[in-house]
């Protein structure tokens, strides 16, 4: 395994940075020195080059120190390189703001930008397993989260008086639990031996299987095996299909649950009297920031805001752990235009006056146990909001489309009192969450299934049918009869929400997602429709379409560039589903 001191680091960013945001392609294999190992479990696709294993999992793992001259630096890196602004994030993502406090191990994740044009090698191999994962757990494609292990304790032998470092791993995966759990077995051991110990969890990380949804995989790392099942879309939401240890494992196993949730009862515990407010602000992407006194509980109360509208995809940005010195503090924080909308999580102080002219804030306490007693509050107006130390709350102005749901805050209020276990509360908040989302999205999905094209439409004959646009109004006249009231119990002004939504970048997501899908089914049934017919059908279609290609390079008819090109690949498909002797008669230049 190639390791790369901070000086070998600098000159080699030095060298990246001048490509800028060309169009790079970055094979793994070609910045990785050291010889994948013989032994273990053999590689099962020839395409896969030494450390591919590795990059299908993690971009790279850095370890982040603390210098006196230079502050948070880089010093040690493994694997893909990082242009220098994204190592300059690392580093003052991958530490606490000196006002946090925290003694002891810290662990908390971020979020920040690729840089532009920058593709990975693997790209059209991870997609193939990308495209039966669900939209939220899909690899982020502009992107990278950051998951990270800090230990701050005292130390009387160094300068500085504590002994500050952050073992941080990056990656396009949104898998949070997963590499949380990951962190809690190779960080402990990293402190204590240093680097060997992480070239040896490098090398066993190349030795994993692909990240294919469906499948229990087993993992080992440091002598554990971490077992764990990726959901795939096919999957009913709400469901987990639960992972068994066996009695034949060699190795000690740590089995997860999930790979990617947090606790949403224990991130909202302090303002659950407003947990519908807040799902309707993040499902109509509404600028949100979260203050809170450590990155963790920062970052944590982030991601349960993003998760509470699944399995709706959050489509806008967002920051579990924003700082000043994140390459877009000026663009979130400006104040010539509106908040954007994306959802921060700040500890810095500063942000409390920066921040203020934001439409929403949420002000988190020290979250309690799930077992403690929250007080009843208030929304608070904006004005009220003068530092980071006001009281928690939520501050905003928003007023909600729809009644609050009485039933489920006191449901939440009875488990506390009789001292129900967190994981039957977080259970309990996660489900009602769920239907809350599907019985919006519902009428939704009825409406979009109406805009396919009918069966009948679809013949090899002729072009792919087009599907029919989405027309706001005729949908709200659906509501009506088919709205959420046939699924949802909760009254208020249903039709005002979705107005809103169909205005919101969420919308934008979901339905091109949708109409993806739906083209991909008719060309599926299209394919499906030319391999039915009779060989006398198809050789008459092959004949017309290289009659209408000839056309269209003779006359130069003004087309799409690609689209001669696609033609002729279909050509080529149906020519190929016959014979052998008609294959060889069709593939003949023509004589005209």
């Amino acid at each position: 395994m190639a390791l790369q001191g901070s000086e070998e680091i600098e000159e080699q960013l030095a060298e990246t940075e001048d490509v800028g945001d060309e169009d790079v392609s970055v094979s793994p294999a070609e910045e990785i020195t050291l010889p994948v190992g013989s032994e273990g479990e053999e590689d099962t696709d020839p395409l896969l080059l030494p450390w591919d294993r590795f990059s299908a999992w993690l971009h790279c793992i850095c370890v982040v120190g603390f210098d006196l001259e230079l502050g948070q630096a880089v010093e040690v890196h493994y694997c893909l390189l990082l242009l220098l602004f994204q190592k300059t994030s690392i580093c003052y993502l991958s530490f606490p703001d000196s006002n946090s406090g925290c003694l002891g191990d810290t662990q908390f994740c971020f979020r920040f930008r690729q840089a532009s044009g920058r593709k990975c090698s693997l790209g059209c191999f991870l997609d193939h397993f990308d495209r039966d994962a669900p939209v939220c757990l899909k690899r982020d494609p502009g992107h990278y989260y950051g998951y990270v292990y800090f230990r701050q304790v005292r130390d009387k032998s160094l300068k500085r008086g504590y002994f500050q470092k952050s073992l941080v791993l990056i990656s396009k995966l949104p898998y949070v639990a997963f590499f949380h759990s990951l962190l809690k077995l190779i960080a402990p051991e990293y402190f204590e031996k240093q680097e060997p110990c992480l070239e040896a969890a490098c090398n066993d990380i190349d030795r994993w299987p692909t990240p294919h949804p469906g499948k229990i995989l087993s993992l080992p790392v440091m002598g554990t095996v971490l077992k764990v099942r990726i959901p795939t879309c096919y999957d009913k939401p709400g469901t987990s299909q639960l992972v068994q240890s066996t009695q034949n494992d060699n190795l000690v196993s740590i089995v997860l649950p999930s790979i990617h949730e947090v606790d949403l009862f224990r991130c909202f515990h302090p303002v659950f009297f407003h947990i519908q407010m807040l799902w309707e602000l993040v499902l109509l992407g509404e600028a949100l920031v979260v203050m809170a006194p450590s990155p963790a509980e920062s970052s944590d109360t982030v991601l349960a805001l993003v998760s509470c509208i699944s399995p709706l995809r959050y489509c806008s940005d967002f920051r579990p752990y924003f700082t000043i010195h994140d390459s877009e503090f000026k663009e979130y924080t400006t104040r010539t235009q509106a908040p954007p909308s994306v959802i921060l999580g700040v500890t810095n102080p500063f942000f409390a006056k920066t921040l203020q002219h934001w439409p929403h804030i949420i002000r988190i306490g020290d979250m309690k146990q799930a077992g403690e007693t929250v007080k009843q509050m208030k929304v608070k107006k904006l004005k009220n909001l003068k530092t980071l130390d006001s009281k928690p709350g939520v501050y905003s102005a928003y007023k909600p489309f729809l009644n609050k749901d009485e039933d489920i805050i006191k449901q939440l209020q009875k488990g506390v009192q009789q001292k129900r276990p967190s994981a039957a509360q977080n259970a309990i908040l996660r489900r009602y969450f769920l239907e809350l989302t599907q019985s919006f999205i519902i009428p939704l999905e009825r409406y979009v299934a109406s805009l396919m094209p009918l069966q009948k439409s679809i013949c090899p004959w002729k072009s792919p049918p087009q599907l029919r646009p989405f027309l706001q109004e005729d949908f709200m006249k659906t509501l009506e009869k088919a709205g959420p009231q046939l699924t949802s119990r909760l009254k208020g002004d249903w039709i005002g929400l979705y107005r809103q939504f169909l205005r919101c970048p969420n919308f934008d997501g979901w339905y091109r997602n949708r109409t993806r899908e739906m083209i991909n089914t008719i060309v599926k049934d299209l394919q499906v429709r030319v391999q039915q017919h009779t060989e006398v059908e198809a050789v008459d279609l092959v004949l017309k379409l290289k009659d209408k290609l000839t056309q269209a390079e003779r006359d130069q008819l003004p087309l799409r560039p690609g689209t001669l090109t696609k033609l002729q690949a279909h050509i080529d498909s149906v020519i190929l589903s016959l014979p052998e002797d008609l294959q060889g008669i069709l593939h003949k230049p023509s004589t005209t």
